[in-house]
């Protein structure tokens, strides 16, 4: 697969101009024909949010192309660059899922198995009657967005579980959970016997070609991660919290990510285990009007309108319970579908979304918490026109 690297952009354009879809072609796959698109959707977005530094990468047909912008630390003026480390918040999620599925391939769990039966500390909870693909998709009957404030130790977190009682009935209702599916990667884990984070390294990182991307990241790359900034432009980082590494603690450039994404659409020189759970991850197991829950990823019908990847990604999504379809058996995973994964720390905000059958793939990370809608907006018209282009 060729890396076609295209040169640090800077922050603010002088005299940018529209690029419709009627107006642009693609005669090429070279970053050149691609990047006045790439740079005036994405500048225009930077400039409406503050946001002070983004790395996107871009795949189109296995060719990858890479474009920064800005600042990875506003004090020193240090640029954005290929090397650069970005949190990724919950797109974590789509690794850890992979992690759980490549388990299930390889026959240490399955996910049709309930929790407690891959930890016992909780038998005799309501985690008899819930299984592991329902932490995966966030059906387990309501566990909360984070967990409670006083959770600050793996004994409290286990308490936690084994007191905790659903508001729904497993498999009914959808509600975004942090502690569900870093759960699901706790389990994992535990099964496999190793620690969480070599697992990653050694089960994905390294068989995916993935180099730069880290839990805790070492002191000789410090240099490359970049300062998030809240409202008031403060530099901050993500902070320590139970499963943070399985749910939201991941650390990658773009050009990592932007491989995760290559395998998902052309994983035929994996191992079949590692191919099959790439697979599994993309599966829908549930609805939600069109959203498609699968373990991590969440996918729709290609094409797909704006509005309804926005409704996908709202609030209202993440912050509610909403009832769902399970789907038994599950959908297999798709040609014909875009699939996403937001994620977002107190001062970072990462998209990833693919369609397998146009060949595209699109990574944008930024140093700033900026809204979903946004974010969405600038990856449908990016990858609309590039799919209209060729």
């Amino acid at each position: 697969m060729r890396r076609i690297v295209a040169a640090n952009v800077a922050l603010i354009m002088t005299g940018t101009f529209w690029l419709g879809q009627s107006a642009w072609a693609l005669d090429t796959t070279e970053s050149t024909q691609i990047k006045p698109l790439v740079d005036d959707t994405i500048t225009a977005l930077i400039e409406e949010h503050r946001i002070p530094g983004m790395a996107v990468a871009i795949s189109v047909n296995g060719q990858s192309h890479y474009f920064n912008y800005g600042v990875a630390n506003q004090e020193t003026d240090q640029p954005v660059t290929d090397e650069t480390l970005f949190e990724l918040g919950s797109v974590s999620k789509i690794f850890t899922a992979t992690l759980a599925a490549y388990a299930d391939a390889s026959g240490a769990l399955s996910l049709s198995d309930p929790v407690s039966q891959h930890l016992p500390a909780l038998e005799g909870s309501a985690f008899d009657e819930i299984t592991l693909r329902e932490l995966g998709t966030y059906t387990a009957g309501e566990l909360p967005l984070q967990f409670p404030d006083d959770v600050q130790s793996e004994a409290a977190m286990i308490d936690y579980y084994r007191q905790w009682q659903p508001e729904s009935a497993p498999g009914s209702h959808r509600l975004y959970s942090n502690p569900s599916l870093g759960l699901l990667g706790y389990i994992t884990a535990q099964r496999l016997d190793q620690p969480f984070e070599t697992l990653m390294a050694e089960t994905l990182f390294t068989p995916l070609g993935i180099e730069n991307s880290y839990y805790q990241v070492p002191d000789a790359q410090q240099t490359h991660y970049a300062y998030g900034y809240d409202k008031q432009d403060d530099p901050i980082r993500v902070n320590p919290g139970m499963l943070d590494a399985q749910a939201y603690g991941l650390k990658s450039t773009a050009a990592d990510v932007l491989t995760f994404v290559e395998a998902n659409m052309d994983g035929a020189e994996l191992d079949a285990p590692l191919r099959q759970a790439m697979d599994t991850t993309r599966r829908g197991y549930a609805t939600v009007g069109e959203l498609h829950q699968g373990l991590g990823w969440e996918s729709y019908a290609y094409p797909v309108a704006l509005d309804t990847l926005v409704a996908g990604n709202s609030l209202d999504m993440i912050l509610e319970p909403n009832p769902v379809e399970n789907l038994d058996p599950p959908l297999p995973s798709r040609q014909a579908a875009l699939y996403n994964k937001t994620g977002s720390t107190n001062g970072f905000g990462g998209y990833v979304a693919f369609v397998p059958d146009e060949q595209l793939g699109i990574v944008m990370l930024a140093n700033r918490n900026y809204p979903n809608q946004a974010r969405i907006k600038a990856a449908h018209q990016l990858l609309s026109t590039l799919a209209d282009a060729h």
